[in-house]
């Protein structure tokens, strides 16, 4: 029978790592030690009942009274088999916001300067927490956890996102921009995830720092 690999066995392609900046070696010792799972096609079938459960909870009763038993229930699969596959709701949240992302396609590369093509970036990733906010408002939290599952996933995020400002700014920019602008999009995503910012504002503040960050005219 095919074997189907967990998504979180993918391994990180590190540029930075972390959600806001670089990842400790003692973090990606971590991440690095999770247990790796193959799944087949019956077991991956269930995986897929139980994100897309844990994302109509979310959407339903928020992070707050999100329950592995109760995305369960809403699945119609066991409380036993969903702690199977998901260590904790932290872990099943995270998971979630990390196929989602990286499902999404990058933002083309049709613009000429780096300033205006992580703005575009940016304004994708608020485009896609916008469509989400119950998620994007339950990641912030969920990222937090110290379980060694949601400490991968971490990275993962953390690199995906790194990845894309990298690649919109391109080799002649200062790695200590590419880490500023990781941070501001940290920053910008645990404000709306605490409530104090709205989560479709966060390209437009974004884009601010980067004006502040990239001159216009950089080619």
């Amino acid at each position: 029978m095919k074997q189907v690999t967990a998504c979180r066995d993918r391994k990180p392609r590190l540029v930075f790592g972390h959600v806001s900046s670089a990842v400790s070696n003692q973090a990606l010792s971590a991440a690095g030690n999770v247990t790796r799972r193959e799944l087949n096609p019956r077991q991956a079938e269930t995986v897929e009942k139980v994100l897309a459960a844990a994302l109509d909870e979310l959407r339903a009763v928020g992070f707050d009274g999100l329950t592995i038993r109760t995305v369960a229930g809403r699945a119609g699969v066991a409380p036993a088999t969903a702690y199977t596959y998901f260590a904790s709701k932290n872990h099943l949240v995270a998971e979630v916001f990390w196929r989602r992302l990286n499902e999404r396609p990058r933002v083309e590369a049709s613009k000429k300067s780096p300033l205006d093509r992580v703005i575009a970036v940016f304004d994708d990733l608020a485009v896609f927490l916008a469509a989400e906010p119950e998620l994007a408002s339950a990641v912030t939290m969920a990222l937090l956890g110290t379980e060694p599952d949601v400490m991968h996933l971490r990275v993962m995020i953390g690199t995906e996102i790194n990845t894309r400002i990298q690649d919109a700014l391109g080799p002649t920019i200062p790695h200590a921009v590419v880490d500023a602008l990781s941070l501001a999009w940290a920053g910008a995503l645990l404000q709306a995830g605490m409530g104090h910012a709205r989560v479709e504002a966060i390209g437009t503040r974004l884009a601010s720092v980067a004006r502040l960050l990239l001159p216009t005219d950089a080619p």
